[in-house]
This record gives C-alpha cells, sequence and structure tokens, in this order.
C-alpha cells in the first residue's frame, strides 16, 4: 500500500499572479502579509510602521486610502520602503486610479461596488497601465444587499457567490491578474466559504479569519481557522487580522507556516512546559532566548528540554541541542550528537552564541553556492 508522507501537504493547484515582484499562487512560496494602522497620510509614521514590517519579514503589506490625502502620501510611502504595496480602497473608484498612478503594487477593491461599467473599466485600465494586480475581498459582514436577501443571512454560499460575481466583472473587462479572499470573523463559516471558492475557481487565495480579536485569542482563532485551510491545502498568502501591533500578526503568519513544514524563517524553539524533573529554569531561559533570538532570520531548530528523559531524542532532531543533567551540568548537542557540556549560569549566553554562529555558516554556505551558479553556467 503507497503511504503519502505524513508531513506532506498538497497544495492546490492554481495561477500565478504577481503582487509587484512577489509572485502569489502557483508553485511560490505562501506570502505572509500585514496591514498599517497608522494614518495614511501621515508618511513619517506610516513608512516606519511598513519598514518594521519589512525586518519582520513580510512580503507584501497593505494600506488604506480613503481619500485624495492618502492617495497623495502614498506615492511617497512607496518610494521609501522596499516591500509592494496594496492599497485598500473601498467604493471610490478614483482612489484606485489614484492608487496605481502612485506606485501600488495591488489594489484591494470589489469590482460590483464602485458603480458603473464604465468606471470598474477606468480602474481596469489603469491597473493595466500600471502593472498592478487585485484583490477581490468578500468579507461576511459586508455582503452585497441582494445576495443577502437570497440567502437570508451570511454563509458559505452567499460569500462564494459574490466572490465569483466580483471575479466575473473582471473576467468580463480581459482582466485575470488577482486574488480572492473570503473572510469572516466566525472560525467555521470562513473556512467552509474557502473550501467553496478553492472548488469553484483556480484563482490565488489570501486567507484570513477576519477580526480575529486580541493577540492571545486572535491568534488562536487564526490559527485554527488559517491550519485547516492551509493542511487543506487553501492558501497563497496570509493575513493574521489582530488587534495588536501588526508586527505580531507577521510574526504569527510565520509561526503557523512553520509549525506547517510550509516555510521557515527565524529559530524554532522546540521546549519543554518543565516539570518538577527540570535540572534549570526551563520557562524563564526559553523566554529570554526567544526574545534574543528575534534577529535571526536563518531556519534553524533548537530543543531547550529541562531533563533526559526526552531531551536526547528531540536534540537528534534538531540543529543545536539543550538537555538539563543534574549537578547544574547540563549536555548540548550539535547536529543531533552529543557535543559539550554547560553549567547553569551561561546557558542564554551560550546557545545564543551557537545560533548565531550556526546562522553565519548556512549563510555562507548560501552565499558560496550561489556563486557558483554564474560560474557553473559560464563554463558550460
Amino acid at each position: 500500500m503507497s503511504v503519502r508522507p505524513y508531513r506532506e501537504i498538497q497544495r492546490r493547484k492554481c495561477r500565478q499572479i504577481h503582487v509587484g515582484p512577489v509572485p502569489v499562487g502557483g508553485d511560490a512560496p505562501i506570502t505572509v502579509q500585514s496591514m498599517t494602522n497608522t494614518l495614511t497620510s501621515d508618511v513619517k509614521a506610516t513608512v516606519e510602521q511598513v519598514l518594521a514590517l519589512e525586518a519582520a519579514g513580510a512580503d507584501i503589506v497593505r494600506i488604506s486610502c480613503p481619500d485624495e490625502d492618502s492617495t497623495r502620501a502614498l506615492k511617497e510611502i512607496v518610494r521609501e520602503v522596499n516591500v509592494p504595496i496594496v492599497a485598500d480602497i473601498h467604493f471610490h473608484y478614483k482612489r484606485a486610479i489614484e492608487a496605481a498612478e502612485a506606485g501600488a503594487a495591488c489594489l484591494r477593491i470589489n469590482p460590483g461596488n464602485i458603480g458603473s461599467d464604465e468606471r470598474v473599466r477606468a480602474v481596469v485600465q489603469a491597473a493595466k497601465d500600471h502593472g498592478c494586480s487585485m484583490r477581490i475581498g468578500v468579507n461576511a459582514g459586508s455582503l452585497e444587499k441582494d445576495i443577502l436577501e437570497k440567502y437570508g443571512e451570511p454563509c458559505p454560499e452567499a460569500m462564494v457567490e459574490s466572490g465569483l460575481n466580483h471575479a466575473r466583472i473582471l473576467e468580463d473587462q480581459d482582466f485575470f491578474e488577482f486574488k480572492i479572499s473570503c473572510k469572516a470573523s466566525d472560525v467555521f463559516l470562513a473556512v467552509a466559504a474557502y473550501h467553496g471558492l478553492a472548488d469553484a475557481c483556480d484563482y490565488p487565495l489570501h486567507i484570513g479569519v477576519t477580526e480575529a480579536g486580541g493577540l492571545r485569542s486572535g491568534t488562536i482563532k487564526s490559527s485554527i481557522g488559517l491550519g485547516a485551510l492551509l493542511w487543506a491545502g487553501i492558501g497563497d498568502t496570509v493575513r493574521v487580522s489582530l488587534s495588536a501591533d501588526p508586527v505580531e500578526e507577521v510574526k504569527v503568519g510565520f509561526d503557523i507556516l512553520k509549525a506547517l513544514n510550509l516555510r521557515h524563517r527565524g529559530v524554532n524553539v522546540i521546549s519543554c512546559p518543565s516539570c518538577a524533573r527540570q535540572q534549570f529554569q526551563v520557562i524563564k531561559t526559553v523566554e529570554v532566548l526567544e526574545q534574543r533570538l528575534a534577529h535571526i532570520t536563518t531556519p534553524m531548530t533548537v530543543s531547550v528540554i529541562g531533563c533526559v528523559v526526552n531531551g536526547p531524542g528531540e536534540a537528534r532532531e534538531t540543529d543545536i541541542g539543550f538537555t538539563g543533567g543534574g549537578n547544574g551540568t547540563h549536555q548540548v548537542y550539535i547536529g543531533g550528537l552529543p557535543d559539550h557540556r554547560l553549567k547553569d549560569k551561561d546557558i542564554v549566553d551560550h546557545l545564543v552564541g551557537l545560533v548565531e554562529q550556526k546562522a553565519a555558516e548556512i549563510e555562507a554556505a548560501e552565499a558560496e553556492a550561489e556563486a557558483e551558479v554564474p560560474q557553473q553556467r559560464a563554463a558550460s
């Protein structure tokens, strides 16, 4: 009997679009994005927040453009940042045209909400002229009146119908460079709607549980909803919606992808909850260690286990392992093998040093491999 590898997720096959230079869909890595919460017309504050999101690893950042002041500011903002910007537009078609002219890489707009066919054509033409893609954003809280009357309430079928209706408007304009989202604050509703949409079309899907809540509760809801979708192979770009610092959205997004082995960024710390067997203060050590390792972007795994029950086993599967031992003397593993022993007082500093050294070695090897490629091409 043939058994699929248990860690392997078969992603849904879909077409690929681009948000600026960033590919979304197809065989591209699943991207992580967030949204600014500054006043867009405050260029300095907005640029600072976008740069913070870039530093956290965001692939795409969305900025709301509700008025002319915002679209004027967008032109300055785009010049100051590296990450592609999605202009968030609601209802007013002129804001979409202005955003495209200002350098937005993508327009988040529902074409059915901006008025006449002439207005839709004008927005599509602006997108074509300036190389913008689009995102159709269906939300359970703002479905069209006729669809709500048809179904009586927000439901998966209503959300899918709304998304496909907007998609047809763009298709009729010979525009196919778009992705679709169908978000809800209810996890069950969001997941069911995305499954329906995934079956109904081959466009890339931007997934998320909208208005998920604060940092803790929103992370839990998002992890359940996004985890269920990603495990099913659904999702090409993710946004975790939290009532918190947007940087936290990016961190949680990468942690979800990391947990599903879909994308890796930074250090994955595997640690025990601690118990009476612990030979050092595991919880405090891990808390400080994660803070000290936040600057590392190179993917690697580090295990921190309080005693020898599971410590050696976990260490075999990680790049760097640390296991508590008796009399304040602990075992350090490198590459899954016992390497040396360490006393209590130096734990965090020592592990940080090992991780930084390992990261430098990996980066140097990658740089060397990249340098060899042009030489090999020249030789051939």
